[in-house]
Parts: structure tokens; C-alpha cells; sequence
């Protein structure tokens, strides 16, 4: 079926409501590559539920952590092959910082629909508030769908954010395992491109990529502690773009710049000559 902008655009997608436990973060921080050094006290506030502390990115996860079916890319007015989507942008905006367990309302829609010509982009929005209506986090991301464009929808904005100057503040080397991505699976999102090399073949990769939000993950927890002294609750805004694959086992290089709000971000895969992994990635603190 064609992407048919005047229904997309604005769909309510409707009400999740969900809850989570102290072993769901800490499912997701050892997913994330946390603990691998068991003796440091920063790492383990995220793998201890005595002294747990939640990674903001947590929330973006949360929602969906229970879900076991692979997701299906089915909204109003959109219907796509699963294979033909990648991740694009995602954020997260946190109002206070993330309690260890809790249960919460989130109510998600299509905020837009773009024409790219040979790809079509897809904006979703969700708010996040506590049964009572506290607020609790929003969240931004885009799909990315391959050969789903050419429907005669508006392009969207074409602004960039430009390159950071200087030297960074920060540089450093993150490895991930070759067992990554089937441990980050438990996590909820069970798409086989992640973990099955035939489904990974037919989206045009020789092997199975690791999970743009592992990847987003990972980097939020090097910059939280090596940045902001391991504090989680300093973050109010973390996002990206997602601008290429990482393959389980491949080891990151993070660099980051500081800025007025913040600090600026970029990941890359350093056994590919530095090959672009995240991009425009912007923490704020508060």
C-alpha cells in the first residue's frame, strides 16, 4: 500500500500502558555493555538494584521492553516491508530522572510524513506520564523506508546541524561483543536484521547489524560517565542521527565537543576507518 500523507500525518496511534521492574534496567544496562568491570563503583550503580541509577535512554525502551513479536511497520495510512527500514533520528526528553520501577501511559502519534523521492521518512511522536498524568519523558524518533517514497508528500526540512570545530573535550574507545545484539534483542525489539544473517542479507547486509538504540545506548552511558561524573540525573534532552551500521563486536571511537546547553556528540566504527555510526548527537544537562 502507498503512504497516503493525509491519513498519516496526525495519527493517533493510541494509548500503551506499561510498567517496569528494577530487572528490566538492569536487563538493559547489561545490554548496554554495563558491569564489565565489576569492581568499579560507577559501574555498578547500573547493574545493583541497591544503588540502581537508570540511564535516561532507558525511557525510549521502556514501552515496548515486553514485546516479543518482531514490529510491524502498519499505522494509518502507512504500511511497509520491514525490511526496507532503518532507524534515522531519535530523542528523548526527561522531565525528572527515571525511577527504578514504575508504571506509566504513553500516547503516541504520527507527527509527520516526508517525501524523500527515493525514501520516506516517518515522525512519531510520544508523551509519557504517570497513570495520575505526571509527566514523565517525550520522545522523537524517525523510520527511515527505502524504495517508499515518490508519493508526492512535502520533503521536510533539509537543515543540518554543522560540524562541531575544535578539539573535543572528549575521545575515547567503547567496545561492544560479538553477542551483543542477541542480548540487546531482550530488550524488545526482536527484528531479525539484527539477529538472523538470511533477513540481514536480504536489507543488503552481509551479516546482522547491531540495534541503532543499543548503539544510541551505549554512547548516552560513556558520555554520562566520563562527562557528567556517572550522574544520570543531570540529563534532560539526549538524541541523534543515526547515520550508519555498527556490527556486533566492532568497537566505537566517541569524541565530544562541549557546547552552551551541552555537549555535542559523534560515533564512529574505528576498524572501518572511522565510518559514520551517530551523528548530531546533542546532550543537554541541567
Amino acid at each position: 500500500m502507498p503512504i497516503d500523507p493525509a491519513v498519516a500525518i496526525g495519527a493517533d496511534l493510541g494509548v500503551t500502558r506499561f510498567e517496569w521492574t528494577s530487572n528490566d534496567v538492569l536487563l538493559y544496562h547489561l545490554a548496554l555493555g554495563a558491569g564489565a568491570d565489576p569492581m568499579s563503583t560507577s559501574e555498578l550503580q547500573y547493574v545493583l538494584e541497591d544503588r540502581l541509577k537508570v540511564l535516561p535512554t532507558f525511557g525510549v525502551v521502556a514501552p515496548n521492553f515486553r514485546t516479543f513479536e518482531p514490529p510491524a511497520v502498519t499505522f494509518p495510512g502507512i504500511d511497509i516491508d520491514l525490511a526496507k527500514v532503518l532507524h534515522g533520528t531519535q530523542s528523548i526528553t526527561v522531565h525528572a530522572p527515571l525511577p527504578a520501577a514504575g508504571q506509566a501511559v504513553a500516547h503516541a502519534r504520527i507527527a509527520d510524513v516526508w517525501d524523500k523521492g527515493k525514501a520516506a521518512v516517518i515522525i512519531q511522536e510520544a508523551t509519557v506520564t504517570t497513570p495520575s498524568g505526571t509527566p514523565l519523558w517525550t520522545t522523537t524518533s524517525s523510520i527511515f523506508a527505502r524504495g517508499e517514497g515518490g508519493f508526492g508528500g512535502s520533503r521536510g526540512p533539509s537543515n543540518r546541524l554543522p560540524e562541531p570545530s575544535g578539539d573535543p573535550v572528549l575521545e575515547l574507545e567503547v567496545p561492544t561483543l560479538p553477542q551483543q545484539a542477541l542480548i540487546y534483542r531482550l530488550c524488545g525489539d526482536r527484528n531479525p536484521l539484527h539477529a538472523d544473517p538470511a533477513f540481514a542479507a536480504t536489507a543488503g547486509f552481509d551479516r546482522p547489524i547491531l540495534h541503532g538504540l543499543c548503539t544510541y545506548g551505549v554512547v548516552c552511558k560513556a558520555l554520562v560517565d566520563n562527562l557528567l561524573d556517572g550522574d544520570v540525573a543531570r540529563v534532560t534532552t539526549f538524541g541523534t542521527r543515526f547515520a550508519g551500521v555498527l556490527f556486533p563486536g566492532e568497537p566505537l571511537r566517541i569524541r565530544a565537543w562541549r557546547t552552551e546547553t551541552g555537549y555535542r556528540a559523534t560515533a564512529t566504527a574505528i576498524t572501518r576507518d572511522d565510518a559514520p555510526v551517530l551523528d548530531e548527537t546533542v546532550l543537554t544537562v541541567g
